[in-house]
């Protein structure tokens, strides 16, 4: 082979170890962003209870002084 192609051994030893790094860090990465999407849709889960109590909420009272003005005219 001619010593124009040879790579520095330092240098397969530094891509070597950032591949070995980036494989290493991959599980912890990928469980993060799996607890990340779980407290978004937990969050938006909430959200949407909330706004479903207070349109139940308008409901009642609605029917509550519907309610209250047919026993006024009885």
């Amino acid at each position: 082979m001619p010593s124009g192609l040879l790579v520095n051994p330092q240098i397969t030893d530094a891509v070597t170890q950032t591949n070995v790094k980036v494989l290493g860090e991959a599980p912890a990465e990928a469980l993060a962003l799996t607890m990340q999407a779980m407290g978004h849709a937990t969050g938006l889960a909430m959200e949407n209870a909330a706004q479903t109590q207070g349109g139940m909420q308008q409901i009642n009272n609605t029917s509550t002084g519907a309610l209250m003005a047919i026993i006024m005219k009885a």
